[in-house]
């Protein structure tokens, strides 16, 4: 692989002289006319639960986009401009997501949203961003309604949708599992009936039990106590990682040992792994690894887990984690929002130096867009999806993650799951930030 270094070579060739007056002093009539662009800086806001019940889970995304741009930054910007990331602490609260809006859009004044975090968080502030024009790209949620472009214009969608990748749970587990009974563990917001959508349509009489959590209560002993006396050999945990956590805990210290599966957004294995160790302090279960509690554990993915550490995009985004994100975990959350900030790096660099809203969505919706996902991404002028599959992989406790199913797509209602032919590039077959000549 071309090591780092001369990616950043490369990356120094894209540094433009800013489109200035005639003296070179003024601001262009981009940077002039565009809220939260000027000659020299972009700036992007999100909002992410830093604290709160969430935070165990996905504090990592925001640095892990800054990360990236940080590189980007000290390699020259995109077309000369520095992206100012400013991150905005909601603690997974709706009301502190409003405020943490208002604040980003009136006070820091950004030119887009990126990968703002959480379903019922984001779902306080979707009308307000579209209402004013503010590009909301790729929130961090597989809710359905990021994906509706005639009511929110400026709405795209990141992460496969809860839908389709509870079908393709529900296909796997029917096909690999057809004699057990199956659990459902859900939070209890817009996570459990999109994921009862995609579920149900392969798995019926199956189900024995329907259990939901509260992301504000941190207790699942009823929950899993219920789970086993209705004899759940199989447990899908459409769960963020802090209750994926507790519920491997709570079912191990009662003996109950089902096959669990999780998605995308709670199975992160290095954050739950770090969570079940400190659930253990001061238990029976402190003696234990942590990682044990994990082993068989099957997710699904549609970005490049971090332990496959021999994929190509894991190994360009380890090395930028190791410069600029000293002392942090390299964590699934963490390629997560590296991922979104390279996806909007290259939508940027392939605008120009011209940028402004109209533009941005244009570009987004004009071509299809490759690099570190596993499935195709979708930005259309009638879809607004996102990543539109995933694949099945199982953790091993002492050993690299086994890919069970290859990466497979479907729709959100009731269209097959199939297979599909994608050349997936790897960082240097991709101009990831573009070479321009002046």
């Amino acid at each position: 692989m071309r090591p780092l270094r001369t990616i950043a070579s490369t990356l120094a060739v894209a540094i433009l002289a800013t489109s200035c007056g005639a003296d070179g002093n003024q601001e262009s009539d981009t940077a002039a006319n565009t809220q939260g662009v000027t000659d020299d800086t972009i700036v992007i806001g999100t909002h992410q639960p830093l604290t709160g019940p969430a935070s165990p889970g996905f504090r990592y995304v925001s640095t892990g986009a800054r990360a990236v741009f940080d590189h980007i930054n000290e390699n020259g910007g995109v077309h000369g401009r520095r992206i100012d990331y400013q991150v905005q602490d909601d603690s997974f609260d709706p009301a502190q997501t409003i405020e943490s809006t208002r604040a980003l859009t009136e006070e820091h004044e950004i030119f887009a949203m990126l990968g703002g975090l959480g379903t019922p968080t984001h779902e306080s502030v979707i009308d307000d961003l579209n209402a004013e024009g503010i590009p909301d790209l790729f929130v961090s949620s597989g809710a359905l309604q990021w994906d509706q472009p005639e009511e929110y214009p400026y709405s795209y969608g990141f992460q496969v949708d809860y839908t389709k990748e509870a079908k393709i749970q529900g296909a796997y587990i029917a096909e690999n599992f057809a004699s057990e009974n199956v659990g459902l563990l859900y939070q209890n917001d817009d996570v459990g009936p999109s994921s009862h959508a995609g579920i149900e349509q392969y798995l019926t009489e199956e189900i024995v039990a329907w259990e939901s959590y509260d992301p504000g209560v941190p207790e699942l002993a009823g929950q899993i106590a219920s789970l086993e006396e209705n004899d759940a050999e199989v447990v899908v945990c459409s769960c963020i990682p802090a209750f994926l956590a507790q519920a491997v805990m709570e079912a191990a210290s009662i003996g109950y040992e089902p096959q669990w599966v999780a998605p995308s957004y709670g199975g992160d294995v290095e954050v739950v792994t770090e969570l079940i160790e400190t659930y253990a302090e001061d238990t029976p279960a402190e003696d234990i690894p942590p990682e044990t509690f994990l082993d068989g554990l099957l997710v699904t993915a549609f970005l490049p887990l971090a332990a496959q550490k021999d994929d190509p995009w894991i190994e360009f985004y380890r090395e930028i984690h190791d410069e600029y994100n000293e002392n942090t975990p390299f964590a699934d959350t963490t390629v997560y929002g590296m991922v979104q900030a390279t996806l909007l790096a290259q939508v940027l660099m392939d605008i120009g130096p011209d940028l402004n809203r109209e533009n941005l969505l244009e570009t987004l919706e004009s071509r299809k867009w490759e690099g570190p996902g596993l499935v195709p991404f979708m930005a259309s002028d009638d879809d607004h999806s996102g990543y539109t599959g995933v694949m099945v992989v199982q953790n091993n406790a002492d050993g690299p993650p086994e890919i069970k199913q290859e990466p497979m797509i479907t729709d959100s209602e009731g269209g097959e799951i199939l297979p599909f032919e994608m050349e997936r590039p790897s960082p240097e077959e991709v101009d990831l930030f573009g070479e321009i000549t002046q």
